[in-house]
């Protein structure tokens, strides 16, 4: 089997936290055996990690060009390993898998975060049989060092034994066929990794085993709630209010008000929500500056600043919580509300300063695919890139805020400056939705670009997940363009008019 990522992306860092990579040039058991045992005892609630056996590590970075295994010794070292793995209680058997690199052999090792936790194993071990006996211990991660649990850490360790985050849980009221085959495959094939050549080909259950979204016995196997969230099309009906609403509020009495509900996979309705804001919510101020062709340009929102924001949201909320994300937009600033509040290791010293840095992840599994799937950033930039993009935008700084029980996370982005200034009718500057005005060849770019990014889609897809409320005339002519010239073709060029056709970008 392959595993669910994209292996050059693991191997460069470009989508996993270095602090959940561990790379050995060779096959040396002790370092590994405690490796493992640190990833399964998840003491972060990271996700786990991997270990790339036949690269060098140079400067937290692997060296290149890639050394790589003895391709004579892949099948030793295999079956060696599993051996190793008895000494770890309760035993704790990585998934395996070899692959070729730029002509090298390697072996990836992928530790998930363990459901029996926490695991210890020997301290020592000895490759002679009958040899001494090594007392065992717990290990685990301090960023990118695997190191054995001091007294305080292996009651803390022990305490969160049967922790399993909600997402990473199993879910006894669905079952595996609740998962649908054609979005296992989109997510696949949209991360690069090897598992989608032949996904469509095998059961829901075996590329969800290998994708570690199924649990239990044989005769009793069942999703995780991570697999509902977002390989079904409706995870509400098994989250209740898994979903996200924008209200757009432009007077206090509620004159004008409009608010629209997104809802379907976690992926989907975070990308529809975000389109439906950036073409109707977001607007661009311009001006002239006197005696010069430069001109002053600012958001009332900068997109990145939303994106990253209603992310972490996503990111953080809890799903036992039966309520959703609620993005409210006034003429002062946009909120973003989600339940509960953050980690109490987050003061709220912290929260003025604006320092959000999480130890510990609520949802483990969630960050994992949206990280896969390039929506976050990695492990605590986005406030970070919140504040520089508001920075940036010339806008104030956002705040952050939470009660004392910490029953709720608020993220407070305010309006720019210049969108509070009344515009006089002589005013060179103008104010104008970012998309409300496109031309034909931006709607072109646009509908090109969704294209290139989830495949067939619909005409009311399409409208859809450019915040449209419906087809408009004008792109109907652009999608009638791009059919004509051949840049985009029928699904079914034989059924024109079916009520299931879709667009596709032409090879």
């Amino acid at each position: 089997m392959a595993l669910p990522i994209n292996v050059t992306d693991l191997i460069h860092q470009r989508k996993v936290e270095r602090t959940r990579i561990e790379y050995k040039a060779d096959w040396n058991p002790e370092p590994i055996i405690h490796t493992i045992t640190a990833f399964a005892n998840d003491f972060d609630n990271m996700g786990g990690g991997y270990i790339l056996i036949g690269i060098e590590e140079e400067n937290g970075r692997p060296k290149l060009p890639l050394e790589g295994l003895d391709p004579d010794s892949i099948d030793e070292i295999q079956l060696d390993l599993l051996n190793k793995c008895n000494f770890i209680e309760p035993r704790c058997i990585p998934i395996i898998e070899p692959y070729t690199v730029d002509g090298k052999d390697i072996l990836v090792l992928w530790v998930p975060g363990g459901e029996d936790r926490p695991y210890k194993c020997p301290e020592k071990i000895y490759t002679q049989k009958g040899g001494e006996k090594s007392p065992k211990a717990y290990y685990i991660r301090k960023g990118a060092r695997t190191l054995k649990a001091n007294a305080r850490e292996e009651r803390e360790l022990i305490s969160m034994a049967r922790d399993i985050p909600f997402d990473d849980r199993i879910n006894y009221h669905a079952d595996v066929a609740s998962m649908k085959p054609a979005l296992l495959a989109d997510y696949l094939h949209t991360v690069g990794s090897d598992l989608y050549d032949n996904a469509l080909n095998r059961s829901v259950e075996e590329v969800a085993t290998d994708m570690q979204l199924v649990r239990g016995p044989s005769e009793y196997r069942k999703p995780v709630n991570v697999g509902l969230m977002f390989f079904n099309e409706h995870p509400e009906d098994y989250f209740s209010f898994a979903q996200i609403e924008v209200v757009d509020k432009p007077d206090p009495t509620g004159i004008g008000m409009t608010e629209k509900t997104f809802k379907g996979p976690l992926d989907r309705q975070l990308r529809d929500a975000l389109a439906y804001i950036r073409n109707y919510i977001i607007k661009e101020y311009v001006t002239k500056v006197p005696d010069s062709e430069l001109a002053v340009r600012a958001f009332n929102w900068p997109y990145q600043a939303v994106e990253e924001a209603l992310s972490n949201a996503v990111y953080h909320k809890s799903y036992q919580i039966h309520e959703p994300i609620t993005v409210t937009v006034t003429p002062e600033k946009m909120e973003i509300l989600s339940l509960p509040g953050p980690d109490r290791s987050i003061t709220n010293e912290h929260l003025e300063n604006r320092i959000l840095v999480s130890r510990r992840y609520r949802n483990r599994r969630i960050g994992d695919f949206l990280k896969e799937l390039d929506i976050v950033e990695g492990r605590n930039t986005g406030v970070p890139l919140i504040l520089s993009s508001m920075k940036n935008n010339g806008s104030g700084l956002p705040i952050f805020e939470t009660d004392e029980d910490r029953s709720y996370f608020l993220t407070v982005l305010p309006i720019h400056p210049y969108f509070l200034k009344p515009q006089k009718p002589t005013d060179t500057a103008h104010i104008d939705t970012v998309s409300g005005r496109r031309t034909r060849e931006e709607i072109r770019i646009l509908v090109t670009d969704l294209l290139m990014e989830r495949g067939n889609m619909s005409v009311n897809e399409i409208a859809s997940a450019l915040g449209y409320k419906r087809r408009t005339n004008t792109l109907r002519d652009v999608i009638n363009e791009m059919l004509t010239s051949g840049e985009a073709v029928y699904l079914y060029p034989d059924k024109p008019n079916s009520r299931n056709q879709k667009i596709k970008i032409s090879k």
